[in-house]
């Protein structure tokens, strides 16, 4: 069943089958710990003997080792076990609605269903109803192509946000009474996890009226006093992984020999968790930046002249530790100041006149020239100043940490200005990412 004026297919979710070790099976977002390959380590100590969806994923930690064609075959065929095998059962056609708890906050809802790739377009200005939040890394897409292009089946950790201050959409299916589906602790700090079935025909009526009178486009442009097309949905998490769907879904329809053929192929769809931008539980955070085999003393040397060179001086002062350099930063008026960690000395980058709005901006200017004139340097992105600090504190090693952006500026800003630099905002810490659970078939 799908709605294609808002984008929606009504998915036939594969869950683990009965009796299954759920705890055991859900596992965070491969995209997160990518420097912490002692985290994965440990997952793979604690699912071990048991069937998990470590097993259907690659964790982005291993990116680039020796083994990875080894360990997508090893994917492909552990998918093509549990399909098998009946690991995985298939429900009725329906969504699952979600309620997360985690250690920041008490509760955070969602709904699983499956969006439309024909909807989504990830170039710059692009108008489409489902938009980027952030720049796409066309780079980035190859290596999780490599994962998908083969699999039978998807898990996912994206999470697409609706602008709903009303709360019309998610939050009223909590007053049904609904199947519960799964109910269980989630590992290495990740909370708890409630599932519960919506399969009867009059909620799925009430969830798609409810996604149209968002997508009205008299309502749309009086909301944000725009005349351009609607968007309905703004990319939350898993930016890339969702335009890796859409590049599959792309080469399908030109490979075939009439795209009118394909049209009700299952990777037409991808599984995604719809979350209202208006939950209380829902907080965006900031992600810092970490730079890898680094002189830090020609960093600041090229700092220095590449504000310079853009009339936008930036000045460095050091500080005793990180809370001097926070509230030297918080005293900056007129211009950007993020407080460094580099090579374990501390210190504020103020940066007079900055030609953009947000700090994230101002800094990813610099470290995108930084890192193409510098290929031997590595960059993370990292969830917690705690990491940066420990990970900047290493010799050769340099941390920037940035604020978080507010959550309700999200919507107008991505429809005013287009999408924002990439990896500016996170959707909770690591160990509140979304971990995997849901599976569905793609082909």
């Amino acid at each position: 069943m799908v709605f294609e004026n808002i984008g929606v297919e009504v998915p036939k979710i594969l869950l683990p089958k009965k009796g299954t070790d759920m705890q055991h099976w859900a596992v965070i977002a491969c995209d997160q710990y990518t420097s912490d390959q002692a985290y994965w380590q440990r997952l793979e100590q604690q699912t071990a003997e048991n069937i998990s969806t470590l097993n259907l994923v690659f964790p982005e930690a291993y990116l680039g080792a020796e083994d990875t064609e080894q360990r997508i075959a090893a994917i492909n065929r552990a998918m093509e076990a549990y399909l098998a095998d009946g690991s995985l059962e298939e429900q009725p056609p329906g969504f699952i609605l979600v309620d997360r708890k985690t250690a920041a906050v008490a509760s955070r809802k969602g709904l699983i269903l499956a969006l439309d790739l024909e909807q989504y377009d990830y170039t710059e200005g692009a108008q489409s109803l489902i938009r980027s939040t952030e720049g796409t890394i066309i780079d980035r897409l190859p290596p999780r192509i490599k994962v998908r292009q083969n699999a039978p089946i998807e898990l996912p950790h994206i999470m697409v946000l609706i602008d709903d201050p009303q709360r019309t959409v998610i939050e009223p299916l909590f007053n049904e009474t609904l199947k519960t589906v799964y109910d269980f602790d989630l590992l290495e700090n990740g909370g708890h996890l409630k599932g519960y079935q919506v399969d009867q025909p009059e909620l799925i009526t009430q969830i798609t009226t409810a996604l149209e009178k968002l997508a009205d486009p008299a309502a749309y442009r009086a909301k944000y006093a725009v005349d351009g097309e609607v968007m309905l949905y703004a990319m939350g998490d898993g930016n890339h992984s969702f335009a890796t769907a859409k590049a599959i879904w792309t080469k399908l329809k030109e490979e075939a020999d009439d795209p009118a053929t394909v049209m009700n192929h299952p990777a037409r769809f991808a599984l995604v968790e719809l979350v209202n931008v208006h939950d209380p539980g829902l907080e965006f955070e900031a992600i810092h930046r970490v730079l890898f085999n680094v002189d830090c003393d020609h960093l600041t040397q090229q700092m220095e002249s590449f504000f310079s060179g853009r009339g936008t001086p930036l000045s460095m002062t050091f500080c005793a530790d990180l809370s001097e350099a926070e509230v030297l930063a918080a005293k900056v008026q007129d211009g950007h100041a993020f407080p460094v960690v580099f090579a374990g000395q501390f210190g504020v980058c103020e940066v007079a006149a900055p030609e953009f709005t947000l700090e994230v901006a101002t800094l990813q200017a610099f470290l995108n020239q930084y890192l193409e004139d510098n290929p031997a340097v590595r960059i993370d992105y990292i969830h917690g100043s705690q990491t940066v600090t420990e990970l900047g504190s290493e010799p050769e090693s340099a941390g920037f940490y940035l604020p978080a952006i507010s959550k309700h500026d999200l919507f107008k800003t991505i429809v005013l200005d287009g999408a924002l630099p990439r990896k500016t905002f996170s959707l909770g810490e690591a160990d509140e990412k979304r971990f995997y659970l849901e599976c569905r078939r793609i082909c």
